[in-house]
């Protein structure tokens, strides 16, 4: 029988070992918060998380996010030492083209890594969503005798992500909602890039998150075992607040020459260092060897299928208790939307377009709700504080408490930020989709968070409102004009501003069947003309551009010139594309609410959207104007814009900024020569 190592102090060391070794090969990472946060990783991941290396998607395992992302190493480590299918060559290369252990943590890459971290403070954040996730999946599924949803969420952080002001918003709300399986490690170990934190970093960090609503558990030693595992064991034990354990570390640990200095945060120890290391670690091995005796000790494979095994058993007496809501459970955690979703909505998008309403895109988002939220139990809906703005609360809309969280709509506050990353959380986590909405302007504040919905491929929902200068009397601090343009630009992220409700409806429902990427919903503060449409023209509005108007003059296959508008500037565009039809030009029209959509169109569509001979083009937004050129090129005109807005009533701004057809049709006429 092969011996079986139970030295913890050898087992995190085998952490240690394995983090200096990778980053001094790549010559590249930080060595330090791994080293120093090994003794913790080690009891909590041999003794508490629950996980299945075998099957990293299980649906019932304890997730485990590292916000200090920085120190990849030590979920790199932790994976392949518990026998996740991480081999040590991956190690090997680490920081190197094509491998699976990238500089920081990225989904998808490696089993095990349940979402990208490196910005600091949004794996924190995350966090609290897929601890949201679970709270809500718990009281939606549970039932008396049948706890099918029942897992904790740890996470480990550091002084940058509680320094990041995105912690606030997060740690803040997850107090708020009593989130008590959420249990997160402070590695206080008083150093950053720059040095010593006391010169820049001087709060009181017990004091603020009890102050959260945080059961918070101090001084404990991070490298002392027994009481990291008292501080787990009262963390666990606390079921209505979150915990925070704060550990006190010695960044480095075990660098003799290093250690406890900004030395070993961001660059590799060196050959002399890490040979210093080995020997007062008293690590005889050479670079990452792992002797069979210790990946003994650390695997987790025959744990974590009998773990695995036992919840599958009550998933069964579940199953034959409960079989509608374990069906559910199941095609939820899939991803997959209910069968009769798509004939369902495709009947309210037609009832639509055959009961004309001139109303603000944000109410047809609503409406849209209405009539989609019943069929959908697994959105998750929210606001930044803007609910009565951006309309973002439907009938069915029950919000969740920490007393209750068996609803489906959760009050944000004033933290756009922090919304928009918790959402990630919870897609990541499964089983709900996210939406979550504030102004358009104030996607500023979650830009971050939106970038790593798009990166990590996730169904994150996000609902902007008050799209253009459109907004009036706010005035520019209120009024986005490059903000579309930046999410269009934004790789894997779906945009649209559709320009009435059929096309906020037709928008709703490609976001929602859009299962690995994230999309931006753009809606109006102020009401919009719904377009006529005939049946071909409303199927083609889910091509994100089609043509809306063809006004052609008899002989001609082509028009002499072609507008493209979105949002509530094509009823404007539509209404100077009618004028020059009566004076004899062959005009077309295209609505273009989704750019990305358009551009993933077969050739032969859009170039029959889009002739490439029509060189006359005209792009009309109320948005950056630079952004169309790659629609009408260095021939054609966009009537956009190149400052930002004024203060004013909206139909005041709209005709200073030359969004009125008078001015459209005299860029259209000076482009024809007439």
């Amino acid at each position: 029988m092969t011996a079986v190592c139970t030295d913890r102090k050898i087992l995190a060391n085998a952490i240690r070992a394995l983090s200096m070794d990778a980053v001094q090969q790549a010559n590249s990472g930080h060595p330090g918060a791994p080293m120093g946060m090994a003794d913790i990783a080690e009891v909590l991941w041999r003794d508490y998380l629950k996980h299945n290396p075998a099957n990293p998607s299980w649906a019932d395992r304890d997730r485990f996010v590292l916000s200090n992302g920085h120190g990849s190493m030590l979920i790199y480590s932790l994976l392949h030492l518990t026998g996740y299918d991480l081999p040590i060559d991956e190690l090997k290369n680490f920081r190197q083209l094509h491998s699976k252990t990238p500089g920081h943590p990225e989904y998808g890459y490696a089993p095990g890594i349940e979402t990208t971290t490196g910005p600091l403070g949004q794996g924190v954040t995350n966090a609290v969503g897929m601890a949201l996730a679970e709270k809500v999946l718990a009281a939606q599924f549970n039932r008396d005798g049948h706890d099918i949803v029942d897992h904790f969420t740890y996470t480990f952080l550091g002084d940058g992500c509680l320094m990041e002001g995105i912690s606030h918003e997060a740690c803040s709300l997850a107090g708020t909602l009593g989130l008590g399986k959420l249990i997160a490690f402070y590695d206080d170990n008083g150093i950053s890039i720059d040095g010593e934190v006391e010169g820049w970093f001087t709060d009181d960090t017990a004091k603020r998150f009890e102050s959260y609503g945080w059961q918070v558990i101090p001084a404990v030693d991070g490298h002392n075992s027994a009481e990291v595992k008292a501080a787990i064991e009262a963390a666990r034990a606390e079921t209505a607040k979150p915990t925070l354990i704060i550990c006190k570390t010695i960044i480095g640990f075990g660098a003799p020459n290093k250690q406890g200095s900004e030395s070993c945060h961001g660059a590799p120890l060196g050959a002399d260092e890490i040979a210093a290391a080995r020997k007062q670690l008293n690590w005889e091995y050479g670079p990452f060897e792992i002797p069979e005796d210790i990946y003994g000790g650390w695997s987790a494979l025959v744990a974590g299928e009998q773990a695995e095994a036992a919840w599958n058993t009550r998933f069964a007496a579940y199953q034959e208790a409960h079989p509608a809501l374990a069906a559910e459970f199941t095609r939820r955690m899939a991803g997959d939307l209910p069968a009769n979703f798509e004939q369902q909505a495709q009947a309210f998008i037609a009832k639509l377009q055959a009961e004309p309403a001139d109303i603000a895109s944000r109410k047809a988002s609503q409406n849209t709700l209405n009539s989609y939220g019943p069929l959908l139990p697994e959105l998750l809906g929210g606001s930044a504080d803007l609910a009565g703005s951006n309309l973002t609360i439907w009938s069915g809309s029950k919000g969740i408490t920490a007393d209750d969280a068996s609803g489906n709509y959760v009050y944000y506050g004033v933290r756009e930020f922090g919304m928009s990353a918790i959402m990630n959380g919870v897609a990541l986590h499964g089983g709900l989709v996210p939406y979550g909405a504030t102004f358009l302007m104030f996607m500023e504040y979650a830009r971050n968070a939106v970038r790593m919905a798009a990166l990590m491929k996730q169904r994150s929902i996000f609902v902007y409102t008050h799209d253009s200068i459109g907004l009036g009397e706010d005035g520019p601090t209120h009024q986005p004009v490059e903000q579309t343009a930046s999410l269009r630009m934004t790789p894997n992220m779906s945009t649209w501003r559709p320009c009435d409700q059929v096309e906020s409806a037709v928008a709703w429902k490609a976001a929602l069947q859009r299962k690995h990427g994230p999309s931006a919903l753009i809606f109006s503060r102020q009401n919009l003309a719904q377009q006529p449409r005939t049946d071909a023209q409303l199927k083609d509005i889910a091509r994100g551009g089609y043509i809306l108007l063809d006004s052609m003059v008899e002989g001609k296959g082509t028009p002499d010139l072609i507008f493209i508008a979105t949002g509530s500037e094509v009823a404007i565009t539509m209404a100077a594309a009618k004028t020059l039809q009566a004076q004899g030009h062959a005009v077309r029209v295209v609505s273009m609410p989704s750019t990305d959509v358009f551009d993933a169109q077969p050739v032969a569509y859009r170039q029959a959207v889009l002739p490439p001979q029509v060189t006359k083009r005209v792009a009309v937004e109320a948005g950056i104007a630079d952004y169309w050129y790659k629609y009408v090129g260095l021939q054609g005109r966009v009537v956009g814009m190149t400052t930002f807005g004024e203060s004013a009533p909206a139909g005041d701004l709209f005709k200073h900024f030359g969004f009125t057809p008078e001015n459209i049709v005299s860029v259209a006429r000076e482009l024809l020569n007439v």
